[in-house]
């Protein structure tokens, strides 16, 4: 008993520098209980490093301003509990940066997501969230990230960058070079066991959610009233994506529901992208911008099942030999419902620029497929804490 009182008095005067107590019994070992605050303290200043060893957690109880940047070191975890609402201040020098090894857990609920939004409702009004993984990608060995330029990529299928579930990303995607914006969350070469589901990108300047190699498998994602793509992938991503409804702005601004990429430079490079998608609604809108509900080309690889698309130029746009060669004729895209206004379901052009027929055996139709789960309607494990009612 004396021993644990002398440790409760020992953490209780250093509480104020850098530490913060857990509740705990009195038999119990308190040193397993203590987690580093360090940046966490002013909830009115919030940026700086979450260096390693150090476990940052958010109070619960208070909301956020993020007036710089996060960077979670490799060794380094951020906490952020449901509830919580972090606003950017800052424009594009406010934003969240995980590095190879760092960790962030934001585990929101149904009724009490995580927010990470603006001081303003302006589209590009702050950075968004980057994360760094070691998972494999096909630019190379490693990778160096447009933002932060950190290190990506490696031989982890099976890294872990910790979890986004139940978050909401809104108003997202300054410019932080001349004609480079970030995305709403951009996801760097992720491993597996990071766990990514019930997110939602709103309102974002670029793309909600883009996908850079590696193997991580998403779920239940919102995005809606972004800029540019609602989802896109590229260089080596070979995960899943399950449950995605996606919406094009009311003013027709934006460009395709899905983009999915191989290699820029090499379409034949490895790990091919091969996603598996499944159970997807693409909303468009007025037919403005590039309008294909799904556009893949560079050599990228997927396997598509129950889709449901309405309000776009094109269906599926298919860019370049080796994409239009492994989808054309091939019955990898099934039960697929073009709900209304698609003016062409299907195209392809060569990598030398020419139109390719399509065969009807490259996709099958399906009168009552359900995409997301609720066909061209909001699904239910979508409503209210995505943002969408």
């Amino acid at each position: 008993m004396k021993k644990n009182r002398l440790k409760i008095l020992f953490a209780a005067f250093i509480i104020g520098s850098s530490l913060i107590i857990h509740s705990c019994s009195k038999d119990e070992d308190i040193t397993s209980e203590i987690a580093v605050v360090g940046i966490a303290q002013d909830p009115n200043n919030f940026k700086g490093d979450v260096t390693n060893g150090q476990v940052v957690t958010l109070d619960p109880m208070k909301s956020y301003k993020l007036t710089g940047i996060v960077t979670i070191k490799n060794g380094g975890t951020l906490v952020i509990p449901a509830g919580i609402k972090i606003t950017a201040t800052a424009g594009a020098a406010s934003y969240i940066l995980v590095e190879q090894g760092g960790k962030i857990f934001a585990n929101g609920t149904a009724g009490s997501p995580v927010l990470f939004t603006s001081e303003t409702t302006v589209a590009g009004n702050w950075g968004g969230i980057v994360i760094c993984g070691k998972a494999p990608i096909n630019t190379g060995s490693t990778g160096s990230s447009e933002i932060g330029n950190l290190i990506y990529g490696g031989t982890e299928a099976d890294d872990n960058s910790g979890s986004l579930n139940f978050v909401r990303i809104e108003y997202a995607g300054a410019e932080f070079a001349a004609g480079k914006k970030f995305n709403g969350l951009s996801l760097f070469g992720i491993g597996s066991v990071t766990r990514v589901e019930s997110v939602a990108l709103l309102n974002n300047a670029d793309d909600g959610i883009e996908i850079y190699g590696g193997t991580v498998n998403v779920s239940n994602i919102v995005s809606a009233s972004n800029t540019n793509n609602a989802f896109s992938y590229k260089d080596g991503w070979i995960g899943s994506a399950t449950n995605i409804f996606t919406k094009r702005k009311a003013d027709g601004t934006g460009n395709n529901g899905i983009k999915g990429i191989n290699n820029n430079t090499n379409p034949t490079a490895i790990p091919i992208s091969k996603p598996t998608i499944k159970n997807v609604t693409l909303i468009g809108g007025t037919n403005t911008g590039e309008s294909n509900a799904f556009k893949l080309s560079s050599g990228t690889q997927a396997d598509i099942e129950n889709i449901v698309t309405s309000n776009w130029q094109t269906g599926f746009n298919f860019e370049g030999d080796e994409t239009i060669t492994y989808f054309n004729d091939q019955n990898k895209i099934k039960d697929i419902l073009f709900s209304t206004n698609t003016t062409t379901k299907a195209s392809a052009t060569s990598t030398a620029g020419t139109a390719v027929t399509i065969s009807p055996n490259t996709y099958i139709e399906k009168t009552d497929a359900t995409g997301a789960g609720n066909g061209i309607l909001i699904p239910s494990w979508a409503v209210g804490w995505s943002g969408l009612q």
